[in-house]
C-alpha cells in the first residue's frame, strides 16, 4: 500500500505501484525513491510514516518524518522550524552508531520538509513496560550500559539530547531469536537535541523536553550534560516503580521516595549511584558519564567478589594431637648427600678440566663439608628422638 502524504487528502490510501495519488494527485514518492507506507505517529510539529526506499532491491524500511507544524503563533512556528532542521544537523552530525537512528536524506519537496532516517525495529521501554511490567536489577545495569555508552558518544560530539524518556528509547525486535542481552537499545529522537559548543551551554533557551524527566535547569533552559544525566536516572527509576517520576517525589521534603515503590528489591549501591544521578543541584550530580560508569563497574566487581567463596581450607579435628612424619635416615643421607654435591658446585669432575688456581674443591674442603655434614645429622636424629 502507499500511502499520500498530502495532509488535506481525504482519502490517503493507495495500490503500491501507483505514482500519484488517486484522490487529490499527489506525489506518492519522495525523490523518486521512498515510498510512505502507513503512519505510525503524530506530534506537534509534523507526522511520522513508516517506508520504503524502492531505490534499493531489498526495498528497506524506512522512516518518513513530515515536517507540518500544529501550533499557532509566529515565535511558536519558528522555534518548530528550528527543532526541525537541528534533528537533522544533530543526526547528521553523529554519524553512524548502532544505537542511533541513522539519517538517509534531509530535503524540501511541495513545499513540505522531510527528513528520512534508518527505521528501528521494536518496541519502546514504554511499551515493553506495560506489556512486561517493571524491571530488576540487572536489567536496569544492562541498561544504564548500554545508554551511557551512546550519551558518551553524544556528548564527546558536543550534543546534549534534552529529551531521554522511555518512549524514546527503542529495544530492537527479537526477530533473530536473540536474548534480550544481545538486542540493542536504540535513542530515537534527536528533535530537542541541542549543541554544546560555544555559549550554547550558558545561554537560556526555550524549555524542551517531557517534564517528569527533565532536570530543574533544564526547565529553565539552560541544558547541559548532567541533564541527560539526570532524564536517564528519571527513565531508570520509572523502570524501576511503573510510577511517574513526578509520584516517585516527596515536595514537602523534598526528596525521592522511589525506592518505597520498587517492584523488586536492588542493591544499596545502586541505589547510591541512582538518587546521585537525581540530584536536584547540578554540582551534586553526576557531571560526566565517565563518572556513573565509574561507579557502576566497580559496585559491579564488587558483588562479583562478593558472590565467590573462597575454598574451604582444611582442619584438623578439635583437640586432635598435632601429627609429625619423620623422615627415614636413608632419606636424610640423600638429602645430605645433596647438599654436598650443591656445596661442591653441583657437578662431578669432568676428565681433561682444568681446574682453577684457587678452587675449594680440593680433598681438604670435601673432608670439611663431610664432617659439617655429619654433625648436621646427628643433631637432627638426636633431636628428632627427643
Amino acid at each position: 500500500m502507499s500511502y499520500c502524504l498530502n495532509p488535506h487528502c481525504p482519502k490517503p490510501k493507495n495500490l503500491d505501484d501507483v505514482k500519484f495519488c488517486r484522490t487529490c494527485g499527489t506525489k506518492l514518492l519522495l525523490k523518486e525513491r521512498y515510498r510512505a507506507i502507513k503512519p505510525i505517529g503524530q506530534g506537534g510539529f509534523g507526522k511520522t510514516f513508516l517506508a520504503v526506499d524502492e531505490d534499493k532491491p531489498s526495498k528497506p524500511r524506512c522512516v518518513i518524518k513530515q515536517f507540518y507544524p500544529q501550533a499557532q503563533g509566529t515565535n511558536t512556528l519558528a522555534k518548530a522550524v528550528e527543532l526541525f532542521n537541528q534533528e537533522a544537523v544533530q543526526l547528521d552530525e553523529l554519524g553512524k552508531h548502532p544505537q542511533i537512528p541513522e539519517l538517509l536524506a534531509y530535503f524540501t519537496q511541495e513545499d513540505r520538509q522531510y527528513l528520512v532516517q534508518e527505521f528501528i525495529d521494536g518496541q519502546n521501554l514504554a511499551q515493553e513496560l506495560a506489556h512486561r511490567g517493571a524491571l530488576n536489577e540487572i536489567q536496569i545495569r544492562q541498561l544504564l550500559n548500554d545508554l551511557l555508552s551512546v550519551l558518551q558518544f553524544c556528548h564527546g560530539r558536543h550534543v546534549i539530547h534534552r529529551d531521554i524518556k522511555p518512549e524514546n528509547i527503542i529495544r530492537e525486535s527479537d526477530a533473530y531469536g536473540k536474548g534480550e542481552a544481545q538486542r540493542k537499545l536504540v535513542l530515537v529522537d534527536f528533535g530537542a537535541a541541542k549543541s554544546a559548543t560555544g555559549t550554547a551551554l550558558n545561554k537560556t533557551g526555550t524549555s524542551i523536553g517531557s517534564p517528569e524527566y527533565v532536570a530543574p535547569e533544564q526547565m529553565r533552559g539552560r541544558a547541559i550534560f548532567a541533564s541527560d544525566i539526570y532524564s536517564l536516572g528519571a527513565t531508570c527509576i520509572n523502570l524501576l516503580t511503573q510510577r511517574s517520576p513526578f509520584d516517585s517525589y516527596d515536595t514537602n521534603n523534598d526528596t525521592w521516595v522511589w525506592q518505597q515503590y520498587l517492584k523488586t528489591p536492588i542493591s544499596n549501591q545502586l541505589s547510591r549511584i541512582l538518587n546521585k544521578m537525581l540530584e536536584s543541584i547540578p554540582i551534586r550530580r553526576y557531571q560526566t558519564v565517565d563518572e556513573v560508569l565509574k561507579d557502576l563497574n566497580q559496585q559491579s566487581q564488587v558483588v562479583a567478589k562478593q558472590n565467590i567463596l573462597p575454598k574451604p581450607i582444611p582442619q584438623s579435628p578439635p583437640n586432635s594431637p598435632a601429627t609429625f612424619v619423620s623422615p627415614s635416615p636413608s632419606q636424610i643421607d640423600q638429602e645430605l648427600e645433596e647438599m654436598k654435591t650443591q656445596f661442591l658446585g653441583g657437578n662431578k669432575p669432568q676428565p681433561n678440566k682444568i681446574q682453577p688456581p684457587n678452587a675449594t674443591s680440593g680433598p681438604s674442603s670435601t673432608n670439611k663439608i663431610d664432617q659439617e655434614l655429619e654433625e648436621l645429622k646427628a643433631k637432627y636424629l638426636g633431636n628428632n628422638n627427643l
